[in-house]
């Protein structure tokens, strides 16, 4: 299942499973583990809590989620940063591990974390944010569940700052040019509309009863309609047909392939069961870039979806750029899209 970062208040969101940064020892310690407490039921969770006992740094235990919209409640005691020289990020690591793992032996589908160690134990938050994703995608490649990584600001996803400032020249360089056409495209878009409209109106006037039409025009119509046949009996592949081709041609699993894509395994039974599926974009383009197709053969794909990437939107130049560099990855390709306050690519 898919991976998404998100910003919210990690109390409210409605998951099988929330991950808390816990005081070590069973009493009620500040910041996130504070509010945890606040909105699941102080004098519940803090009982439960005491019967847990002391938790070692790395460590995870379980508790009822109480009156918070989840079934459970993670405690980890993430490290507090010592200048990185007392394995903090082995133990920090480890949390995020050990975390999914107890969600995983508990049967959750879904969990929520948040960048543990960050807040006054004062582990560097671009340090945080690369372990708590590496972790994750370790976890995703060997086990199915909807994980949210969840951060109160944009500024908390620390992406790497050379891919960052490369990729907002791009952007600089491609979008602002084409934001320049934007009213063009506008005014076509409209033209267009208008024509479409304008022609459904013409054939709603007139009829052939009440005109006489020219000689040889219904020759020309049955030209037409001979034509049409033939385009109909000879379609193109569907995105669902080109889609499994492809992953034929590079051969590999579907497993793979929706996972890398970061597509929940349910959406790619239906758009393999179903020929004539039409996916979302952003879902037609997460599988383009888990094929590791090019830009021509990523529009091919995308656009029997009825898709095209257009310079007008800085989401579609965004992509342009990861794939022109041939960077598929797309956690990191999320990463940037977060910071660009984008909509996410995959789930």
């Amino acid at each position: 299942m898919p991976f998404l970062i998100i910003r919210n208040d990690i109390t409210k969101m409605n998951t099988d499973a929330i991950v808390n940064t816990a005081n070590p020892k069973p009493v009620v310690g500040t910041g996130l583990d504070k509010a945890i407490y606040q909105k699941a039921g102080w004098d519940e969770l803090l009982m439960a809590r005491k019967k847990i006992g002391v938790l070692e740094v790395g460590e995870v235990a379980i508790t009822p989620a109480f009156a918070l919209d989840a079934k459970y409640i993670i405690h980890t005691a993430g490290p507090i940063w010592q200048g990185g020289k007392h394995d903090e990020e082995n133990l920090l690591r480890a949390c995020y591990k050990n975390a999914l793992s107890l969600a995983q032996e508990k049967k959750c589908k879904s969990i929520a974390l948040p960048l543990i160690s960050t807040g006054n134990y004062g582990f560097p938050k671009e340090r945080a944010f690369k372990i708590a994703v590496d972790a994750i995608k370790a976890f995703l490649l060997e086990n199915e569940m909807l994980v949210y990584l969840v951060v109160f600001d944009k500024d908390s996803a620390h992406v790497s700052q050379k891919l960052f400032a490369d990729v907002k020249s791009y952007v600089d360089e491609k979008y602002v040019k084409a934001s320049l056409e934007d009213e063009y495209c506008y005014a076509k878009s409209e033209r267009t509309n208008f024509s479409v409209r304008s022609f459904d109106r013409s054939i709603k006037s007139y009829s052939a009863k009440a005109y006489s039409l020219p000689t040889g025009t219904l020759a020309c119509n049955k030209a037409v309609e001979r034509k049409l046949e033939d385009l109909l009996a000879n379609l193109d592949d569907t995105f669902s047909e080109a889609l499994l081709k492809w992953i034929d041609t590079k051969k590999l699993s579907d497993p793979e392939v929706y996972k890398r894509a970061n597509v929940d395994r349910k959406l790619f039974s239906k758009i393999k069961n179903n020929k004539n599926y039409k996916p979302s974009k952003n879902t037609a383009i997460a599988f383009a870039l888990a094929l590791e197709l090019n830009l021509d053969e990523t529009k091919d794909l995308i656009g029997r979806a009825g898709y095209t990437l257009n310079r007008c939107y800085k989401f579609d130049v965004i992509v342009e750029y990861f794939i022109r560099n041939k960077n598929y990855d797309i956690m990191e390709l999320n990463e940037v899209l977060f910071a660009f306050d984008e909509q996410l690519i995959g789930a």
